[in-house]
């Protein structure tokens, strides 16, 4: 698969042309030419490069999406948008992605009083606010500053003691009091991977006696009023929309029993969130279009209104996965081919050697596409007779040492004669065969999820794609952990390219990984996270901005708690004025290896 599947997960963002990865959009610049020229500035260790632009192509897409099935069904309710924070909460991110959303009110969502905070501060005044997660006495008052700040902010209650609190609250402030949310715990369940989000036993909700519970408490105290929004959320990247027609049938027949119990200024239902992304890069898992998805929910609610005589509610989505994972792409370098002690320069054969060794140097002399798959089966059968020799004893370390490299170069020069693609039982053999590639990242910070839940993001090299990929590919990364690996599956083949790092350097991206990773990932070994630009594009010009590099070493030290005065302290008194120098220039150096990237610039 020399295209790595990007017909798949790309939706266009990206694009292969003469052999490199580009952006499709405005000039197309490669992947490539940004690197070096973030090199070329000095700034060493893998990369995050954003793209504010595909976070508005989103934004567009989500909300023209969901007003023109509005439009086709002559649907009375309008539709609203907001980004959860948790997904991803870092600057680099959140002002562009504000700053494009302005046009259609595009809000925010927290969870936490830090991200209350964030979205009281940066968020367009006309633009929606909701707060879902547990709640304090605190929290919920941070809500009623928002409401007096001007925000059209909605605290969604997750118990009926978060409710008891904003009575208390507006009792003790005598302030405006936020429009206020009901999360339903529905039967409904999602499908996916955080399917277990929704359903009866999901953490979060109230049940159908704590939703009448919440009504009654709220009538008592002349609060019914500020009930504007009915919320549920049945699991994230939902790869099938059956499950949520039951659960907006489900929502939307509470939403109406309200309304005809009296909650007249309730006008909204929160569907949170549950859009999918392709991550796979061999075949397509998400089973629905946005639009199918959007038509579904205006006919299903549609549909209730018309059958329990009730208004059309406005509806809100909270999807932002759908909106973050594209923008974001990690690129990293390859530090070392495993199999380079393997080169025909390190072979140094003997005036006279053992027979199987010269069969294998004869092999790769002789070999042809017609013998390529038989004489590489010989060279592994070789191979492992002469390994039970060096055990016995009846061959020295040289032997062996030619053995090892003369078979590696049968096993390349088959796989370079072969279509791999036609050889099934070529792919048995990868264990055998396969190459391991050093990248210079940390996967424990910047793909939390591969290692946490096996999540998968498309693979590729950003070069090269016009060569065809012949070694099956194991990923290491740097940390000195055996878990920091991505290793060959036969399943899902990663096949990359056999190169010389001497003479020419090689990069591998990882796509859609601006959900979740940034801000899941963990400083293992010590590794903070990877350079970040934004890249934008200025009239026809590639604008590399807000460049923020990662962090030095004494800053994490820091972050860890550690009194780094007394650190330098400790070190001034033990070293040498040059050899403290040299030390503190190492401390304000990231912790992610040094390559020579001028070498073939």
């Amino acid at each position: 698969m020399n295209n790595y599947g990007i017909n798949i997960w790309s939706d266009d963002n990206f694009v292969i042309e003469d052999g490199l990865a580009k952006i499709n959009h405005d000039c197309k610049p490669s992947l490539i030419s940004i690197v070096k020229d973030i090199r070329k500035q000095d700034f060493k260790g893998p990369l995050l490069l954003r793209f504010p632009h595909i976070t508005e192509k989103q934004i567009n897409t989500l909300y023209n999406t969901f007003n023109a099935s509005i439009k086709e069904y002559d649907y009375k309710g309008n539709f609203n948008a907001v980004f959860p924070l948790k997904v991803n909460q870092l600057p680099n991110f959140i002002h562009p992605l504000i700053n494009e959303g302005k046009k259609f009110n595009y809000g925010l969502e927290a969870g936490s009083k830090a991200e209350l905070v964030i979205a009281m501060t940066y968020n367009n005044i006309n633009s929606p606010i909701t707060v879902n997660g547990f709640k304090d006495k605190e929290m919920i008052h941070l809500g009623f500053i928002a409401k007096s700040m001007g925000h059209d902010i909605t605290l969604i209650i997750e118990g009926l003691n978060e409710l008891e609190m904003i009575i208390e609250v507006l009792n003790e402030t005598k302030m405006e009091a936020p429009s206020i949310g009901l999360r339903v715990r529905l039967h409904s369940g999602g499908s996916g991977l955080w399917a277990k989000s929704g359903g009866i036993n999901s953490k979060f909700g109230l049940t159908s006696t704590e939703i009448l519970e919440a009504y009654e408490l709220m009538e008592d105290n002349n609060i019914v009023k500020y009930l504007t929004m009915i919320h549920f959320h049945i699991g994230s990247a939902m790869n099938s929309i059956k499950p949520l027609k039951k659960a907006l049938r489900e929502a939307g027949h509470i939403y109406a029993e309200l309304k005809n119990l009296g909650a007249t200024n309730l006008n909204a239902i929160n569907i949170g969130g549950g859009l999918a992304v392709e991550y796979n890069a061999y075949e397509r898992t998400r089973f629905y279009s946005l639009s199918e998805f959007s038509n579904d929910v205006i006919f299903t609610l549609k549909d209730i209104a018309k059958q329990k005589g009730v208004d059309e509610p406005n509806i809100f989505t909270e999807s932002g996965r759908f909106i973050s994972a594209a923008s974001t792409v990690l690129i990293t370098p390859v530090l070392e081919l495993f199999s380079s002690e393997y080169d025909l320069d390190h072979l140094n054969l003997k005036e006279k050697n053992p027979p199987l060794i010269q069969e294998l140097h004869d092999l790769l002399r002789d070999m042809s596409k017609r013998t390529a798959y038989e004489y590489m089966h010989d060279s592994i059968d070789h191979m492992e007779s002469l390994l039970t020799l060096f055990d016995l004893g009846y061959i020295d370390l040289q032997d062996r040492s030619n053995a090892e490299i003369l078979t590696h170069q049968v096993i390349k020069k088959a796989i370079s004669l072969l279509e791999i693609d036609h050889y099934e039982e070529l792919k048995k053999l990868d264990e055998n065969i396969q190459e391991k590639y050093l990248l210079n990242f940390s996967l424990f910070q910047s793909l939390p999820d591969y290692w946490g839940i096996d999540q998968e993001f498309p693979i590729m090299p950003i070069t090269h794609l016009d060569k065809k990929p012949t070694r099956s590919a194991s990923l290491w990364d740097i940390t000195c952990d055996s878990d920091g690996e991505l290793p060959f599956d036969i399943k899902k083949p990663l096949y990359l390219h056999d190169v010389n790092l001497n003479k020419e350097d090689y990069f591998i991206g990882f796509f859609n990984v601006g959900a979740y990773q940034d801000t899941l990932g963990m400083k293992h070994n010590l590794f903070s996270h990877p350079t970040e630009v934004n890249v934008v594009f200025k009239d026809g010009e590639v604008v590399l901005e807000k460049i923020l590099e990662s962090q030095k070493i004494i800053d994490i030290l820091e972050d860890i708690d550690y009194d780094t005065n007394e650190i330098r302290a400790i070190l001034r008194k033990s070293l040498n004025d040059h050899n403290y120098n040299d030390m503190e220039k190492y401390l304000n150096e990231n912790s992610y290896l040094k390559t020579i990237w001028s070498y073939h610039e």
